[in-house]
């Protein structure tokens, strides 16, 4: 359903390799330059247009891409949203090929995972090897000069984020079991992705910490570039669910990115009116679930066209997370300024719909 990027942009990645000339990082696919076009788009020589994977500022990706290229660890911070996850796989398809060596972070994550585990049928047959042992995919990317992902590095435990220390300042592995340890090959780097807006979060320590270089992923600062997000990831997840494209949907696309920035902000786009923000974060990527879950609304019982009745409760799903105190908030909001703003009269009687 949802290719990995390496190869669902496979062509502009070849087109990229064949007219990048700039030196590269050992076992790099591309030069720094190269990987920096990849994520923000640009025209080869040859005409060949490369798409923007990540609209933002340039120089974030400047930063992030020169660490990947020292020895220093990469952390993508940022609130929910904010296309950490998006960045960081795009990163390692450009740089390694492969954005598939991958650890999910969550409450649950064993050592192993970081590490690596045993074959366990294998273990009591013939004790301890090589043969026996399981490699984590930092292990593999150790192994083989790629590049690793942690996604949501906050959310595993402490004293499983700290078994990361050594793999990162001595770029090494060790297997007391057997007594080895594995080394780095050049090439080899990490990219962690975190935040601290969610429940569940557990604080790095200032050791681990020092062991990454930080980048900071902001909220789109402008309404017509998160405008051009939604609308960018909203036609790539339509094409790869055969949705048929939506005419005229630009209209509705920057009314809910109007509201979600409003109710994220607290004010009013022209500063007349402050507001209450919900518990929620509403965030680019839950604009972008809402106006897909539009389309499609649009285009299996409707006719076609994206209307405010097929996005009105994506929106109420994604203000109203605490039934109680973000009810009344959205309720303040449809009152003192949706149903007073020209032009938004069927959204306001189709969010009103809604809410009953």
């Amino acid at each position: 359903m949802r290719p990995h990027a390496e190869d669902a942009f496979a062509d502009e990645l070849k087109a990229l390799a064949a007219a990048d000339d700039r030196p590269r990082p050992a076992r790099w696919r591309l030069s720094p330059w190269a990987v920096a076009t990849y994520l923000q788009g640009g025209t080869l020589p040859d005409g060949t247009v490369i798409t923007p994977k990540y609209v933002g500022p340039r120089r974030i990706v400047e930063v992030a891409v020169t660490t990947l290229a020292t020895d220093r660890a990469l952390l993508l911070l940022g609130v929910p949203g904010t296309a950490k996850t998006w960045v960081s796989e795009h990163l390692a398809a450009a740089v390694s090929g492969d954005s598939t060596l991958l650890v999910q972070g969550t409450a649950g994550t064993p050592e192993e995972a970081v590490r690596y585990g045993w074959n366990y049928a294998h273990l009591l047959a013939h004790g301890p090897s090589r043969d026996a042992l399981v490699p984590s995919p930092l292990m593999r990317a150790m192994s083989e000069g790629m590049t690793a992902r942690v996604e949501e590095l906050t959310r595993i435990p402490a004293d499983v984020q700290d078994s990361l220390i050594t793999i990162l300042s001595e770029k090494t592995l060790p297997i007391p079991e057997l007594g080895e340890e594995v080394q780095a090959v050049r090439g080899f780097n990490l990219i962690a992705t975190a935040n601290d807006r969610d429940r569940g979060v557990n604080e790095l320590s200032s050791a681990l910490r020092r062991r990454f270089n930080t980048v900071v992923l902001p909220l789109p600062a402008t309404p017509d570039a998160e405008v051009d997000i939604v609308s960018r990831r909203v036609d790539q997840i339509g094409r790869s669910l055969d949705l048929p494209a939506a005419p005229e949907g630009l209209s509705e696309i920057r009314r809910v990115v109007t509201v979600f920035r409003e109710l994220r902000d607290g004010v009013t786009t022209d500063g007349r009116t402050k507001l209450k923000s919900p518990s929620g974060t509403l965030s680019t990527a839950e604009a972008i679930s809402v106006v897909t879950n539009g389309l499609a609304l649009a285009a299996h019982f409707g006719d076609g066209v994206l209307r405010p009745g097929d996005v009105a409760a994506g929106i109420l799903g994604a203000v109203v997370r605490d039934p109680a105190a973000d009810r009344v908030v959205w309720q303040e909001y449809l009152e003192t300024v949706v149903r007073e703003r020209d032009g938004w009269k069927d959204f306001y009687r189709a969010c009103r719909e809604v809410s009953v």
